[in-house]
């Protein structure tokens, strides 16, 4: 069964990201939409006391219209503020204001997050889009890990960040092959291929180095570096003391690698799997992989596409089910509202819509219209049904090439099966 701490915190960042995108999307009429960011240490009537100012301050606004929506978001956020004493442990943000829907349609929404982190920051803003970067921020992975593949004629070099590998350059040499021109002397010739790797070396040390170094809070986020390529090349590259004294100090190992350009990044990756086993990348890559290899046997235990998942839970044959993090769409409950008619049916969710923007037409029975009675994300859904059988539920980004696999091939939703059942 599903570890239940990493699922929640997999979950609640699903949902965050989730919720910002929502938010993002969102557009008001002029500087309506109003962002309130509230510390963990402010004082509530510090904050409506600015507010009641605000709103009194909103009779200098000249469109009607605008004056009208803005004293009415600082209005819905003063009714929510009355529910706190104090902001809660990690602080608040609301999100408040007339914001447009599809046609002419307009609607009043305020949505309240509490942050995965505390903030650090209070900020009162209007604007006609709501000030996201600073919990965006808290989207970003709190630890990385530097990349490097080299041989003698080529380097390359990255970063690993949670999921995604992200390239940043590379080098190539100008170290002449083993076989001497003639001419030339087996010694000098060794010699001047020498002072050549010698110097391809202290490049890519340097260049390295100074990515690496440049990355933000250096000391507190880059927790290692891997280091890939054929031997003697790694090996003569690490005891040289190429790197930058702090970079070489965060080694954690040298690595087998075939490939020693941008392709050689996901392969030092893989190679480090042991070095790396507590990475999200490297579990979800993991799953992925025997996901993959049993759907090329011929009597492997891998499903995918929704129905199928779906019969393979109602039975109890799903181990492992994989869900990517991408998918955004929704189960509804829909019934009619004349005669005993109900359906289920899974729509998708593009960031912005909502399910009043889907017509769910009419009863095929009696021609009535059709009313929502219940909208469950998917994710929440198939997980409940898989938590009814003990199944694994395992959230998978696509920010690595399996992971995108998964979303783009197989429409986000597999499972690695405990037995085959046919379907």
């Amino acid at each position: 069964m599903t570890d239940p701490v990493e699922m929640d915190e997999a979950r609640k960042r699903y949902e965050f990201k989730k919720t910002l995108e929502k938010l993002e999307a969102q557009e008001g009429d002029g500087t309506e939409l109003i962002t309130l960011y509230i510390p963990p240490d402010k004082q509530i009537y510090d904050v409506t006391g600015q507010l009641k100012d605000e709103f009194g301050q909103c009779a200098n606004i000249k469109s009607k219209q605008t004056r009208t929506n803005v004293q009415s978001a600082i209005s819905s956020i003063l009714s929510r503020l009355k529910y706190y004493k104090r902001p809660p442990e990690k602080g608040m943000a609301v999100f408040c204001g007339t914001v447009k829907l599809y046609g002419d349609r307009t609607d009043l929404q305020c949505t309240v997050i509490e942050p995965p982190e505390p903030l650090n920051l209070y900020m009162y803003r209007c604007s006609s889009n709501f000030e996201l970067e600073p919990l965006k921020q808290m989207l970003e992975e709190k630890f990385v890990y530097g990349l490097l593949v080299l041989d003698r004629r080529e380097a390359y070099w990255g970063f690993l960040r949670g999921n995604r590998i992200e390239p940043m350059g590379g080098a190539t040499s100008t170290v002449p092959g083993k076989q001497r021109k003639g001419g030339q002397s087996a010694a000098r010739f060794g010699r001047l291929r020498e002072i050549a790797i010698n110097e391809f070396y202290t490049k890519v040390g340097e260049r390295s180095s100074a990515i690496f170094l440049a990355e933000k809070n250096f000391f507190e986020r880059f927790k290692g570096l891997l280091i890939g390529g054929p031997s003697p090349t790694k090996e003569e590259f690490e005891d040289g003391n190429f790197l930058h004294h702090e970079v070489q100090k965060k080694i954690i190992g040298l690595f087998d690698v075939a490939y020693t350009n941008e392709d050689g990044l996901p392969e030092l990756v893989d190679a480090a799997k042991d070095a790396l086993s507590g990475m999200a990348v490297v579990k979800e890559k993991s799953f992925m992989d025997r996901f993959l290899k049993e759907l090329v046997k011929d009597n492997g235990l891998a499903a995918y596409g929704e129905d199928s998942i779906r019969k393979n839970l109602e039975v109890g044959a799903v181990d492992i089910l994989l869900l990517s993090s991408n998918l955004r769409k929704s189960r509804l409950k829909i019934k009619c509202q004349s005669c005993d008619y109900t359906d289920e049916r899974t729509v998708s969710m593009p960031v912005g819509t909502t399910v009043r923007d889907i017509d769910l037409g009419t009863c095929p029975k009696c021609t009535a219209p059709l009313v929502l009675e219940e909208e469950i994300d998917i994710i929440d859904e198939l997980a409940k049904l898989a938590d009814q059988s003990s199944a694994k539920v395992e959230l998978i980004s696509d920010d690595f090439e399996e992971g995108s696999i998964l979303y783009s091939a197989f429409g986000g939703i597999a499972a690695i099966l405990r037995y085959r059942t046919g379907y």
